[in-house]
């Protein structure tokens, strides 16, 4: 851990090792929310509301100026797991860090942000797209990752079809998953749990539906696995 404020620093964090925690995060439901924070005030009662559905690990995405409150606020939350999306720099990395994130997931991998999770003891669940990306990620040590834009990608042909000559990477599907389609996702052998947005709507959130976001990410959290 390092503390707010201080440089980059040569950590013992390494990609297996990271891969272990990112592994573990995606154990504890089947669902990760995916969630784009407008306003900060609503962080802690959302997080809340999730958490006491059997959602708890949540992905605060880094699209809004609320979002690093938001990820300070929640980490507070009992029971909750909070990580942070779409880093796309070192500074990012250091940012959510320095808000409370326990772990990192990104659109892409480049080795400059790795280095930069790697040296901030920030677990990174890192985007793929295709069976190169999945190639580097394992050159490297990776062996959990992110399918990302999964729907556009070729959804769950393309992960069970990737999974036959690579099944040493693990993956959390994210991008156009629902409940409709997340059962077809979690029967693969190579997905952990699938990342959504749907138990936390926009309107829900604005409206202060906590009830109603608890009774989804409950439905969520029953999904098999």
């Amino acid at each position: 851990m390092r503390a707010k404020g201080t440089q980059i620093r040569t950590s013992d964090m390494t990609p297996e090792h990271a891969s272990q925690l990112n592994a573990q995060v995606c154990a504890l439901a089947p669902v990760i929310p995916v969630l784009v924070i407008d306003d900060a005030s609503a962080a802690e009662n959302l997080a809340k509301a999730l958490v006491a559905g059997g959602l708890p690990a949540l992905e605060v995405t880094l699209r809004t100026p609320a979002a690093l409150e938001a990820i300070a606020i929640m980490a507070g939350v009992k029971g909750g797991v909070v990580g942070a999306g779409t880093l796309l720099t070192d500074k990012d990395v250091e940012a959510a860090k320095a808000a409370g994130a326990t772990f990192g997931v990104s659109p892409g991998a480049t080795d400059r942000l790795l280095d930069a999770c790697e040296a901030n003891d920030l677990p990174l669940l890192a985007g793929t797209a295709s069976p190169s990306d999945i190639m580097r990620l394992l050159e490297r040590g990776y062996s959990v990752a992110k399918f990302f834009p999964a729907e556009v990608n070729g959804g769950v042909p393309a992960l069970k079809a990737m999974g036959a000559p690579l099944p040493q990477m693990s993956f959390c599907p994210t991008g156009g998953i629902s409940l409709k389609n997340a059962r077809d996702y979690l029967a693969l052998p190579n997905v952990l749990c699938v990342g959504g947005s749907w138990v936390a709507p926009a309107a829900m959130v604005r409206d202060g539906d906590w009830a109603g976001i608890t009774a989804l990410a409950a439905e969520a959290a029953a999904l098999p696995r």
